[in-house]
């Protein structure tokens, strides 16, 4: 079993974090410091709502590594209303923003109506599509509905991505068949994930993305610790093992997938 080391020198986009959380929010430089240390260089900061949102677009203006993802997060749902939508709108004519999210799905918290969900996710993707800004989708226990909105909505001209993406090869097909890149988290580390394991394996290397959802889902050997966006580090290193390539090699892939897919919006001034 491969074991890398800190100080190789790796360049990490962790594609999906949350330093506007409370969590983070008050130490900010240090838990960019300890970034680098890891190789972390760049990284989406992503609202769910109307204090996050502001706090990512926040974050992004202050700090040239970090982007800005602003949406409405399906737990949030039932407060989404004609305000929400302007105030959003407004914020996504900013050229810090790379792309709407999240959005999507979450029947296993289920604390907003499934049907005020799926209207809530496929508002949202309509704006996205009408102003082209890629989609940045959250999917827990609602796989069926969220692919079936996606596919629905051809989102294939905008593009975007399956954030930690945990399901197994199946679905990976399709979503994959949408258009839609995959990104894995700190579960893709977890010894008893096979079926994600089994779909680390089977992305293709060019729709393959990493990210941590700090302060959530922590890599081994972390597990059971707070996440933060160093640790990116070790979901490449797991990633790396099941698909016996280097770290490096999986670092400079999910890197420049990264930047494809949300570059074409890193026109901050």
């Amino acid at each position: 079993m491969a074991i890398y080391t800190h100080d190789e020198k790796l360049n990490i986009y962790d594609s999906h974090t949350h330093l506007n959380d409370d969590t983070f929010y008050d130490e900010v430089p240090a838990y960019l410091a300890r970034a680098k240390h890891f190789g972390v260089n760049q990284m989406n900061i992503v609202g769910s709502d109307a204090v996050l949102n502001e706090r990512a677009l926040q974050l992004a203006h202050d700090y040239d590594q970090l982007h800005a993802i602003v949406g409405w997060h399906p737990e949030n749902a039932k407060d989404y209303n004609q305000t929400v939508e302007k105030q959003l709108i407004e914020q996504l004519a900013d050229p810090a923003v790379v792309a709407m999210g999240e959005m999507g799905l979450d029947y296993h918290w289920d604390t907003s109506p499934q049907d005020v969900q799926r209207d809530v996710f496929a508002r949202q993707v309509q704006i996205a599509k009408d102003l082209h800004l890629p989609i940045s989708v959250h999917d827990r226990d609602a796989f069926e509905d969220t692919y079936k909105i996606l596919k629905a909505a051809d989102v294939r001209d905008i593009g975007g991505v399956m954030h930690s993406f945990n399901g197994d090869p199946e679905w990976l097909k399709k979503f994959l068949d949408l258009g839609m890149h995959i990104s894995y988290s700190g579960v893709a580390s977890f010894k008893n994930a096979k079926e994600v394991h089994e779909s680390v394996k089977q992305t293709p290397l060019e729709m393959l993305l990493v990210e941590t959802d700090a302060p959530y889902l922590t890599p081994t050997p972390y597990r059971g610790k707070q996440n933060e966006p160093g640790f990116t580090k070790f979901v490449v290193d797991a990633i790396a093992q099941l698909r016996e390539m280097s770290a490096k090699e999986v670092a400079d892939a999910t890197f420049a997938n990264t930047v494809q897919l949300f570059g074409s919006h890193h026109a901050k001034d």
